[in-house]
């Protein structure tokens, strides 16, 4: 019996992503691309010391279709790292693709310059892939955009609903036709894709979606003939087809985009791959920490002093920080934020946001403010701003005119 090969399943990595970074004098980017570079080098250290034999990447390189070439260099050196030692799938992601579909994605240099032992996933289509521990069939299912897949004569008169079911319908075709290409050799198989599955749990990807997204059924990618299906796509990492065969794998992604993934568990997934016996484990990474202070100030005589006292009860060393205060609304005034600002100072940044409370209704000459017509709540105005009878009837004259034209 031939030991399993050894796969290292890793997506999303979003080169390119600033969010809650500063800018980094000695490179002139934001500190936070440095956080997504990090946990690229974490996943290829481990696959070169756990003598990976192959590595599927699931797309999404760049946070930008049109990258810089500072982060292409980045993110090149880093790919070829791997490539030295094995081959790589590298998946086209919505992220990677252009805006039309004759132009080349983000990724495409790496097959123009054919770059020994990286395979650019841009067409959906299989091969057998050749290991030190033997071969494997690897077929994968890029982004699927609907100006590639579908026709003009498709598009024509049919609604966004109509149009959505044809992609998905044109996406399951295509994967049954890779499931019958697999099913011709007898090895272990592998099917990657990028995109969103309709039974999975999202995470903050749709904060960083490009485009509408169509979503796969779990029946079309759960069959038999795979023994592994390696997703990348939405950033929550989940196995779709929990507690059956094969797996239905997103690793999620690498990063923490914002606070929709503040306890999400982020990493890369190690498998070991055999036909009818694959086995995986997720191995997380170490994703910068985010973390929410909330803060129910508004019975508290200092407000600030709770706000600090509840900021030094945490751990925020070089941790993304917001805090979230609970006030009433005279209470505001006297929040000292230089001092707030003085007890984040540890964390790597923060993010400050007051949630007011405001009385529930205004009453104005003893009736609600809601009760009253636009007109009748202009009258009061004018009369609290202490207006005479001579220039409040031209001004509301004025205002009429402008609400009736608004009502047309």
């Amino acid at each position: 019996m031939p030991d399993p090969i050894r796969l290292l399943h890793f997506a999303d990595l979003h080169v390119g992503m600033e969010n809650y970074g500063r800018l980094d004098a000695r490179t002139g980017t934001s500190s936070r691309v440095r956080d997504f570079l990090d946990r690229m080098d974490e996943v290829v250290d481990y696959a070169l010391e756990h003598r990976a034999d192959a590595a599927i990447f699931a797309g999404d390189a760049f946070k930008r279709r049109d990258p810089d070439p500072t982060q292409q260099r980045e993110f090149a050196s880093r790919l070829k790292r791997l490539a030295d030692k094995m081959p790589v799938l590298l998946l086209v992601g919505n992220h990677d693709l252009p805006g039309m579909a004759s132009k080349a994605t983000s990724v495409d240099i790496f097959g123009a310059l054919d770059v020994r032992n990286v395979i650019v996933g841009s067409e959906p289509t299989g091969r057998v892939v050749e290991t030190r521990r033997g071969p494997f069939f690897l077929a994968w299912m890029p982004y699927p955009m609907r100006n590639r897949l579908l026709t003009q004569e498709q598009h024509r008169g049919k609604s966004v609903e109509e149009l959505d079911r044809a992609l998905r319908a044109a996406v399951s075709t295509l994967v049954e036709d890779l499931a019958r290409q697999a099913a011709e050799h007898e090895m272990p198989r592998v099917l990657s894709g990028h995109f969103s599955v309709a039974e999975a749990k999202l995470g903050s990807e749709r904060s960083v979606m490009l485009g509408r997204d169509v979503a796969v059924y779990n029946s079309v990618l759960a069959e038999p003939v795979w023994d592994y299906v390696a997703l990348g796509h939405i950033h929550k990492h989940q196995d779709v087809n929990a507690g059956a065969y094969p797996s239905v794998v997103y690793s999620g992604s690498l990063e923490r985009i914002d606070f929709g993934e503040e306890k999400e568990p982020k990493g890369f997934c190690w498998v070991q791959l055999a036909r009818g016996k694959t086995e995986w484990q997720f191995v997380p990474v170490g994703a910068r920490p985010f973390l929410t202070v909330r803060v129910d100030a508004r019975e508290r005589d200092d407000a600030t002093a709770a706000v600090v006292q509840a900021i030094e009860k945490r751990d925020i060393d070089g941790v993304v920080v917001r805090v979230i205060i609970q006030l009433k609304a005279e209470q505001t005034p006297a929040l000292r934020d230089a001092e707030i600002a003085a007890a984040l100072a540890p964390a790597y940044s923060h993010t400050l946001a007051r949630e007011v409370e405001h009385e529930a209704r205004t009453r104005i000459g003893g009736l609600a403010a809601e009760t009253l017509t636009p007109t009748e709540l202009l009258e009061r105005y004018f009369a609290d701003k202490g207006y005479g009878p001579e220039r409040v009837q031209p001004l509301l004259a004025a205002a009429d005119g402008i609400f009736q034209g608004s009502d047309e």
